[in-house]
């Protein structure tokens, strides 16, 4: 029997995200909640959006994308985003502000280029022999470093590893005994040793290892020893995109005598051949069933600042074999296509207007702006009483909502420095006071400029 086990990407520690509480559309079938999945409000928008991913599922939205307009701060890249987590578990989902193609030192077409194939997932499935099991014993042979007389070297190990039905006793060599200094292994813990990858893996502490040493707490992850044989076959699953095995390839096939001597400037554009060997040896895994497509989400806020050049690319990008779904959004109405001379809606060329599927967000209501600042309250573990999440409310809905979300943190802050155990309105009168809206900001820059 095969075993399955997961192997995530190694993702880089980020605060909590804006948008870190939505899990979804909300929906009921196609009908949306009030308040679901960490979605409040935006009904039509939201139903809108199903539909839309029913159509992605079914195949029938190719040559097509989505456009989100409505006024700053009202969902749109919370609609993105959970119609990305709509489609599935590890599908790719890439937030790219239009301005930031004008800001890079590569080509606007490889910019592009490069941001398509980040939002084009594959999940591929290997088939591996492995030894698993809890460590038993373990010996790390050791000898005189060949340049360093007062230093030892590991040369070899010996490990004994069981299941709950059968041990084995292995000999290493150097790079193995190398991974078991570098990642700690000690009797007690579960790992996997991949014989063709020649890596091993600690996977966390077996729970009776644990209830033998009498350990209340642990900083590794606690599991049940395996049962079985030792050595059996596990299938593997990788979720990556196809610009992260464009990056590899480059990198195993790049490189001169020069650049390895002294260092020379890496390359930030990829070779059309390596995109092309990275999406026949796709295709291959496709056809012998070892790899899933998952065409991801990229979301264009800000498509108003695209110039014309950028706008062709992408609406060539929308026809292509492999592309992910593209999502465009703005808070702007007739306003001139930048690098032309012509006004169009949206600040898009009809043509690519032809194509795109509109969806209209509104400014939330003070309702609606209370449930978001508890969601987001309650992701932040900020305590908030109804008084104050009143306040907060009525204030989203003169200033914004942004506004108010952004003085959360703030606000939290104060409460901590004056040793308050409850926030109040006066934490968020001082947060306020501090940190002005837009309105507000204004007001005072002009009665400055009065003043002179």
């Amino acid at each position: 029997m095969v075993e399955v086990r997961e192997i995530s990407e190694l993702k880089e520690w980020e605060r909590i995200a804006a948008h870190s509480h939505i899990s979804g559309l909300g929906l009921d079938g196609l009908k949306a909640k009030p308040i679901a999945d960490g979605m409040v409000g935006q009904i039509e928008a939201r139903e809108a959006c199903g539909i839309i991913v029913r159509l992605i599922k079914e195949g029938k939205f190719a040559g097509r994308a989505v456009l989100f307009a409505g006024p700053p701060g009202s969902g749109k890249t919370a609609l993105a985003m959970a119609i990305a987590k709509e489609l599935g578990k590890d599908v790719p989902f890439v937030p790219l502000a239009a301005s930031e193609i004008f800001s890079t030192e590569i080509k606007k077409t490889e910019f592009l280029t490069q941001t398509l194939r980040k939002a084009i997932g594959a999940r591929i499935h290997e088939i591996r022999k492995i030894y698993e099991g809890e460590v038993k014993e373990i010996s790390i042979e050791t000898a005189q470093h060949p340049y360093n007389p007062y230093q030892k070297i590991p040369v070899g190990a010996t490990i004994k590893i069981a299941t709950k039905d059968e041990s084995k006793k292995l000999t290493m060599d150097q790079s193995f005994a190398i991974q078991l200094i570098q990642q700690g292994v000690e009797t007690g813990d579960v790992v996997n040793i991949d014989i063709d990858g020649g890596r091993i893996v600690k996977i966390g502490k077996s729970r009776e290892s644990a209830e033998e040493k009498k350990l209340d707490l642990t900083s590794t992850q606690l599991i049940d020893v395996p049962s079985g044989k030792v050595l059996k076959e596990k299938e593997f699953v990788y979720p990556v995109t196809l610009h992260s095995l464009d990056v590899s390839i480059a990198k195993q096939s790049g490189g001169d005598i020069f650049s390895l001597f002294f260092g020379g400037r890496e390359s930030k554009e990829i070779e059309p051949e390596i995109r092309k060997e990275v999406d026949e040896y796709i295709k291959t895994l496709v056809q012998e069933g070892r790899c899933e497509l998952l065409p991801g989400v990229l979301y264009v806020d800000e498509v108003h600042m695209l110039d014309i050049e950028s706008i062709a690319f992408l609406n060539r990008a929308i026809e292509s074999e492999l592309a992910p779904i593209l999502i465009f959004a703005t808070n702007r109405g007739t306003t001139t296509i930048r690098g032309t001379d012509i006004k169009s809606y949206f600040g898009l060329p009809l043509d690519l207007l032809d194509r795109v599927l509109i969806i209209s967000t509104k400014k939330y209501n003070k309702d609606e702006i209370r449930e978001i600042l508890k969601i987001r309250a309650k992701e932040e573990k900020i305590e908030l009483d109804k008084e104050v999440l009143d306040y907060l409310a009525d204030l989203g809905e003169k200033t914004s909502l942004r506004y108010v979300t952004q003085l959360l943190a703030p606000i939290k802050v104060l409460a901590e420095e004056e040793k308050s155990k409850k926030i109040g309105i006066k934490h968020v009168e001082k947060a306020k006071d501090l940190f002005l809206d837009i309105k507000r900001g204004i007001e005072r820059i002009e009665e400055s400029q009065m003043l002179k």
